[in-house]
C-alpha cells in the first residue's frame, strides 16, 4: 500500500526561461553582495530557543560525497557533511541525531552570492541529497547566486532512515488488496498496516515520535544557523509546500524567500487530503483521456472495469510475477504526473486489456522505489511514519465504509483506493499524531511565493489559495500555472520560471493572481 503524494523526478522537466516577470521589491532590503550572510562571529536572530551552541555553532565538514547502494557519488561539485540536531527539540541538550547535508557552491562568486537557497523535493520521504545533484540543471540560473543545499531529513535515507520491512515482505504485501471486497480481504489489509507499524516501532524506536514536519522545520532553523544565513531562503515541492508552510509559522522573522510549488492544501485534514487527491487524479485522467479523443466518463468506466477485472484475475507479467489491482492502480497514477508519461500510459493499458501487466508494473514499480534485482528502497517507508506522527486523525473502517460512495463519486477510479487508504494508511500506529492539519499562518513574514498548477493531480490547485490564505494578508502570494503535471518551475512555462527566478534573485514579488497561461 502506498500513498500517491510524493513529487517525482519523473515529474520534472527542462527549465524554459523565456517568457515574462518582473514585479515589485520583495520587502526592501538589499540582498545583493552577499547581503544575507551573517558574520561568523554573530548568531542569526529569532533561531530556535534553548538550543546550546555546541549545535548552533558547529562547524561542518564538508567533503566529497559518498555513493549509495540506492545512488551513485555525484560529481566534484558537490560537498555532503553531517549535522547534529536535537533528538527532542523539548530536551535540546539531550541526544542528538545526524542529518546528511549535500550543497554547491554559488557559481558565480562569494561577491556575487546571495546566500544558501535551501530545498525539499517533497514526499515525505524524499531524499535531498540523492535528488539535489540531478534537480540543478534544471535550476542553473539560482545556482549562479546560490549555494545550492538539500538533506535528508529526519528519519529518511542517509539521515536516521527507517526501513519497517525486508525487500520480501514489501512484495508480499503488494498482493494485499487496498480495495477490500469482503471481511477476509479487510481483516488482512489491516492486519498488513498493523504489521507495518510494529515494524517501524521496532526499527526506529524512539524516534519514531520525532520524525514530524515541525522537527523537521526545526532542524530547518538550526541549518539556517549554522550555514550562517540570517533569514531562510527556500524552495519546496509538493509536502515541501507544508514543510515550509510550518517553517514559516515557527519562524516568521526568519522567512526570506520562500518558494512553495505544487502546494498541499493546509487547511486539510486526513479524509480531506484524501477527497483533494481523489480529485486531482481523477482531473488529470480526465485531461488525458481528452488528449486521446475519448470521453472521460467513458474512458474512466473502461478504466474502472480493467481495474475489476484484473483485481478478480491479476494479470501475468515478466519475471514471473503478477500484476494485482493495487500495483495497476499504482502504475496509472505515475504517468499522470508529468504530460510527458502519458504516451506509456496509453501503451501500458492497451497491454493490460490485452492481459499483459508487465508495463503497468514496470510503472508502479518505479513508483514504488524498486529496483531491477527485488530491492526496494525506504521513501513509502519514511512516508509513512512522517505523516502518521503528524496526522493525528485516525478514521476508522466503519467511519471509511461509510464515505466510500462519497469518494466513489469523485472518482470511479481512484475513490475506492483513497477512501480505504484514509483508514488503512495510520491504522494502530504506535505513536499518537500531532495535528488535524498543519498551521501555517506568518504574521509579519516577508511575501512568500505560492505557484498552483491548474492540472496538478497530486496536489489540487485549490491547495495554492489556501495556502497563501492560511499564510496570511501581505505574506501568500499566488502564482498561477494553467497546465498539466505536478509542479509548475521547470514544467516549461517560460513565464512562471522567469517570474520564480526573478522573485529569489532579485526580490521582485509579482503581483497576487497573476497567470501564466
Amino acid at each position: 500500500m502506498t500513498r500517491f503524494a510524493r513529487w517525482t523526478a519523473a515529474a520534472a522537466a527542462t527549465l524554459l526561461l523565456a517568457g515574462c516577470g518582473g514585479g515589485s521589491p520583495a520587502d526592501g532590503r538589499d540582498e545583493g553582495k552577499n547581503g544575507d550572510k551573517a558574520p561568523a562571529t554573530a548568531q542569526p536572530s529569532g533561531g530556535s530557543p534553548g538550543l546550546p551552541a555546541s549545535l548552533t555553532s558547529q562547524k561542518l565538514d564538508w567533503g566529497r560525497c559518498k555513493g549509495t547502494s540506492d545512488s551513485p557519488a555525484p560529481g566534484s561539485g558537490w560537498q555532503c557533511a553531517t549535522l547534529k540536531a536535537p533528538l527532542d527539540y523539548a530536551k535540546p541538550g539531550g541526544e542528538t541525531i545526524d542529518l546528511a547535508l549535500i550543497r554547491s557552491r554559488a557559481t558565480a562568486g562569494q561577491d556575487k552570492r546571495i546566500g544558501s537557497l535551501l530545498f525539499n523535493f517533497g514526499g515525505p520521504g524524499g531524499s535531498g541529497v540523492s535528488t539535489m545533484p540531478w534537480y540543478e540543471s534544471a535550476v542553473g540560473p539560482l545556482h549562479r547566486r546560490y549555494d545550492l543545499v538539500s538533506w535528508d531529513p529526519r528519519g529518511v535515507a542517509a539521515s536516521e532512515g527507517v526501513r519497517c520491512r525486508g525487500d520480501k515482505a514489501v512484495q508480499a504485501a503488494e498482493s494485499v488488496d487496498a480495495t477490500p471486497d469482503d471481511a477476509a480481504e479487510e481483516a488482512a489489509y489491516f492486519k498488513d498496516a498493523s504489521d507495518f507499524g510494529k515494524g517501524c516501532a521496532k526499527a526506529a524506536g524512539k524516534l519514531l515520535s520525532h520524525v514530524s514536519t515541525t522537527d523537521t522545520a526545526r532542524d530547518m532553523d538550526l541549518m539556517r544557523q549554522v550555514l550562517g544565513d540570517r533569514r531562510m531562503h527556500y524552495f519546496g515541492i509538493s509536502y515541501g509546500t507544508e514543510l515550509g508552510g510550518v517553517y514559516a509559522h515557527l519562524f516568521p522573522k526568519n522567512v526570506g524567500r520562500l518558494v512553495l510549488d505544487a502546494v498541499v492544501d493546509p487547511s486539510a485534514d486526513t479524509v480531506g487530503h484524501a477527497k483533494n487527491q481523489t480529485l486531482g487524479f481523477q482531473r488529470a485522467l480526465d485531461d488525458y483521456l481528452k488528449s486521446t479523443g475519448q470521453d472521460p466518463k467513458q474512458g474512466s468506466r473502461r478504466i474502472a472495469d480493467l481495474l475489476k477485472r484484473i483485481d478478480a484475475k491479476p494479470l501475468p507479467a515478466t519475471g514471473g510475477r503478477e500484476l494485482g489491482e493495487t500495483l495497476a492502480l499504482t502504475g496509472i497514477v505515475l504517468p499522470l504526473y508529468s504530460k510527458e508519461g502519458w504516451p506509456r500510459l496509453t501503451a501500458a493499458l492497451k497491454d493490460a486489456e490485452n492481459g499483459d501487466g508487465s508495463a503497468l508494473l514496470t510503472l508502479a514499480d518505479s513508483y514504488n522505489d524498486r529496483d531491477a534485482s527485488g530491492h526496494y528502497g525506504t521513501t513509502t517507508h519514511s512516508q509513512r511514519v512522517i505523516s502518521c506522527l503528524d496526522d493525528k486523525q485516525r478514521p476508522t473502517p466503519e467511519e471509511t465504509r461509510k464515505r466510500l460512495p462519497e469518494f466513489e463519486r469523485i472518482s470511479p477510479v481512484f475513490g475506492d483506493f483513497m477512501g480505504w487508504d484514509t483508514a488503512g494508511w495510520c491504522h494502530d500506529w504506535p505513536v499518537t499524531g500531532q495535528f488535524d492539519h498543519p498551521e501555517v499562518s506568518a504574521p509579519g513574514a516577508a511575501p512568500v511565493l505560492v505557484v498552483g498548477n491548474t492540472g496538478d493531480p497530486a496536489t489540487p490547485y485549490e491547495g495554492a489559495r489556501r495556502m497563501a490564505d492560511g499564510l496570511g494578508k501581505g505574506v501568500g502570494v499566488v502564482l498561477t500555472w494553467k497546465g498539466e503535471g505536478h509542479g509548475a518551475y521547470g514544467s516549461g512555462s517560460g513565464c512562471v520560471d522567469s517570474t520564480v527566478n526573478s522573485y529569489l534573485l532579485n526580490g521582485a514579488v509579482p503581483k497576487d493572481g497573476k497567470v501564466c497561461s
